[in-house]
């Protein structure tokens, strides 16, 4: 059991530090990056991620509008916002759309994983037979 991850975030560093970090973690899986909302929006519709960790300041469409569209689809992927901006309006209205945690980008590794874990404990539970 793989949790699929798709990353987005227009920080080509950021998103490799944490593409290294969960390459470390164990039924973890980057299967896409994409680096604004249009292309998060597309990646996500083909790919259909288990996770999206989603920037919210991004060119184009900013990740608050990714995550409203997302969530609406049927069998929506689970969103975690990871930010610089760690301030109570994001985190307010990202939490009210129904993210599943928003996490500052500078505590990001230790913040992330017991929100992945209990994301993976969840998906062991609804895969069993």
């Amino acid at each position: 059991m793989t949790l699929r991850i798709l990353l987005v975030d227009d920080n080509q560093t950021f998103l490799l530090a944490v593409r290294q970090y969960l390459d470390l973690l164990p039924g973890m899986a980057v299967i896409a990056e994409a680096h604004d909302g249009i292309d998060a929006l597309a990646q996500a519709a083909e790919l259909a991620p288990d996770l999206i960790l989603l920037d919210i300041a991004m060119p184009g469409m900013n990740g608050l509008d990714v995550a409203r569209r997302v969530l609406t689809w049927p069998t929506p992927p689970e969103i975690v916002f990871l930010s610089m901006h760690d301030n109570a309006a994001y985190r307010d209205a990202a939490l009210e759309l129904g993210a599943r945690g928003y996490v500052g980008k500078a505590d990001f590794v230790a913040a992330l994983l017991p929100i992945l874990e209990q994301l993976a404990a969840e998906q062991a539970l609804s895969e069993r037979p």
